[in-house]
């Protein structure tokens, strides 16, 4: 790790999760739970992957240190997030396994990946354009609202990239679930697996991660719930804890 990379005003250092540090904008959307969901579903692949609007390149730096795939291409509009996936890359000595698109999703190509992949992953906006409270932060905004980009757009440049059989693993919101499907199915992108993660054993679903097959015909395989924690506490559950155990969640599958 290089310790020489200290950061600016505008940013803050934080250590996460498998021993890597991460400088994100103060202003901007920080590492959270949702974006190693996303990675603990996402199944290894013997080639590169992509993350399509990496943000500060958590989940992209997750994937390699979890070995899902030898190699990243992450995508990143913002030139501020874009430069500081560069920095990240260099702090935790990863710059010779990730490359860096400063590029809009919107404009992706093969050309740019080295061919189709195997596997693509994406943390996309949740909430349309013009949808519920903006934030003060054009970061911010960008990164939860579809700004740059649509959820059709996301499954559009997914299906570009990915070649036959490939897939796309999606963290998203429950509430947008028939926009996903749709986004995908029209992309030819077959949704295969879905988790349904809640708060606790009596909330809702607060978030949904689905994997789909590029080329793939209609099956589609359901997990038990995964339950963050325990009811009335913040201690996580057995399956949560080995979820972080493990960084899979193929055991929830089992016996389906």
């Amino acid at each position: 790790m290089e310790s020489s990379i200290l950061p600016l005003p505008d940013e803050r250092l934080d250590k996460i999760n498998e021993n890597l540090s991460l400088l994100q904008l103060k202003d901007g959307l920080t590492f959270g739970t949702d974006a190693y969901l996303l990675v603990a579903f996402t199944r290894p692949q013997r080639t590169a992957g992509a993350d399509l609007g990496s943000g500060t390149g958590v989940a992209a730096f997750l994937c390699l240190a979890k070995n899902k795939f030898p190699h990243m291409h992450a995508f990143e509009a913002q030139s501020r997030f874009a430069n500081l996936i560069e920095k990240n890359a260099k702090l935790n000595a990863l710059s010779k396994k990730i490359t860096v698109h400063a590029k809009d999703i919107r404009h992706a190509t093969p050309q740019d990946t080295s061919g189709w992949l195997s596997g693509i992953i994406s943390n996309p906006p949740y909430m349309k354009g013009k949808s519920g409270f903006e934030n003060a932060s054009d970061a911010k905004n960008i990164a939860r609202r579809e700004v740059l980009g649509t959820i059709e757009d996301f499954c559009h440049c997914a299906s570009s990239l990915l070649k036959h059989g490939g897939l796309f693993t999606v963290v998203y919101r429950p509430q947008r679930l028939a926009d996903l499907f749709y986004a995908m199915r029209s992309n030819n992108l077959e949704p295969k697996r879905i988790v349904f993660v809640h708060p606790d054993a009596t909330s809702a679903p607060s978030l949904v991660l689905v994997e789909a097959k590029k080329g793939a015909a209609s099956s589609l395989l359901w997990a038990r719930p995964l339950i963050i924690y325990k009811a009335g506490t913040r201690i996580y559950t057995e399956d949560m804890d080995k979820v972080y155990e493990t960084c899979s969640m193929d055991f929830l599958f089992e016996g389906k």
